[in-house]
């Protein structure tokens, strides 16, 4: 067996200390850490956020939100999107805030819905798509109505979204205005029927 050269022994080191702080963002039992409308639209359910219901079309975009923030790292949360009528579709925000007096937030979005897997939206500030995956690489990875894994990277301006360990974006931030640190935020969209759940939320915090 061929020595690890030293470039290659850093990168285990560095994977290694980042398993070893990894941080899980939601405790299965309390929203403690997160803020949002944890009355109507956000609840627990077996151990799992579940934004929205069958039982109504929801009025608005609305967001639970982590209290804190973060600026490099990997994320990893299992989603399932669910829906009866309209509109069906979800969002984890990232490094992002929230929009003062509205249920908004603005800032990076990891997409979640028909047409929109794993596309990278800038919510509420450029209000377009930053990067979009090819309709192949979303057919090969997603499970329509089943559970999926998004992976986000970030790193200064690099980010990287992965669902079901198959690429989906791979962008580079050229607009040295937009923040490089935030909150993450769970979204459920307005005009639809739908019940997303997200679970195992663990973060990996890096340099």
């Amino acid at each position: 067996m061929r020595p690890l050269l030293p470039a290659a022994l850093a990168l285990l080191a560095a994977c290694q200390a980042c398993a070893a702080s990894r941080i899980s963002l939601f405790d299965g039992r309390s929203f403690k850490g997160w803020d949002g409308d944890t009355n109507q639209t956000f609840h627990i359910r077996d151990g799992m956020i579940v934004g929205g219901t069958f039982s109504r079309m929801q009025p608005r975009n609305e967001f639970l939100a982590t209290t804190a923030r973060y600026t490099n790292f990997v994320l990893r949360a299992k989603f399932k999107l669910t829906g009866t009528e309209g509109f069906v579709n979800s969002g984890i925000q990232f490094r992002s805030e929230r929009v003062p007096n509205d249920s908004e937030m603005n800032g990076y979005q990891a997409d979640i819905g028909a047409g929109w897997f794993g596309t990278l939206y800038d919510e509420s500030r450029r209000n377009k798509p930053m990067a979009k995956p090819s309709e192949a690489a979303v057919k090969s990875a997603v499970k329509i109505g089943d559970w999926n894994d998004y992976e986000l990277h970030c790193v200064g301006p690099h980010i990287v979204l992965k669902i079901n360990g198959v690429l989906m974006v791979d962008y580079t931030e050229a607009d040295a205005s937009i923040p490089q640190t935030g909150r993450f935020g769970l979204q459920v969209h307005g005009g639809g029927r739908t019940e997303v759940f997200f679970k195992d939320l663990y973060l990996y915090p890096l340099p």
